[in-house]
């Protein structure tokens, strides 16, 4: 490797790493919650469905931990060297994922906060029993219900507008993920 080459392991990278897994797994956390809210009646795979769609809440809490921890050490290293240029867009895009990183945690606390208003214990990761944060009290289940549903709306809508923003990006990944699934096909 050339002395000018980036590190195949830089933090920048393991950044990207994250957000695309807590893409994915976001993912799944939607098409699980939009099931849910359609489901009625007793089926069989509700009680599956529900410790599934919160076992994967609590995955993207831990990893938006490990991603701002990430983003520090990126920070840390970018503008240690220099200081951002203060423009109208800089303000826009720190604002915007400001906001992300705010719903990235308002929407699984609140997710958090209503499987603990409905019931103790009622969290785990894939299994594991997690401890309570918030108390049984069903007289805030509607208001808990309302803050997670209310909030997964705004960060799809805020999704959508970082997913439009960010068009470049998302041209290129799909041209890579194209290109590479030519190759796998042919192959």
């Amino acid at each position: 490797m050339s002395a000018g080459a980036p590190r195949r392991n830089s933090i920048f990278k393991q950044l990207m790493s994250v957000h695309w897994w807590m893409a994915g797994f976001y993912l799944i956390l939607y098409a699980s919650g939009i099931t849910i809210e359609q489901l009625q009646g007793e089926v069989s795979y509700r009680e599956l469905l529900y410790a599934a769609h919160k076992s994967f809440g609590v995955l993207v809490l831990l990893l938006l931990g490990w991603r701002l921890l990430l983003l520090l050490r990126v920070w840390g290293r970018k503008y240690s060297k220099h200081l951002p240029k203060f423009t109208g867009n800089w303000y826009f895009q720190t604002g915007l994922h400001t906001g992300l990183y705010v719903m990235m945690l308002a929407v699984p606390l609140s997710g958090y906060w209503l499987s603990n208003a409905y019931k103790a214990n009622n969290i785990s990761l894939f299994g594991i029993p997690l401890p309570d944060i918030f108390p049984v009290n069903s007289e805030v289940v509607p208001q808990s219900g309302d803050a997670h549903g209310y909030s997964s709306k705004i960060f799809a809508i805020a999704i959508v507008a970082h997913i439009i923003i960010q068009h470049k990006v998302v041209k290129a990944n799909w041209r890579r993920l194209s290109t590479w699934a030519q190759k796998l096909v042919k192959s």
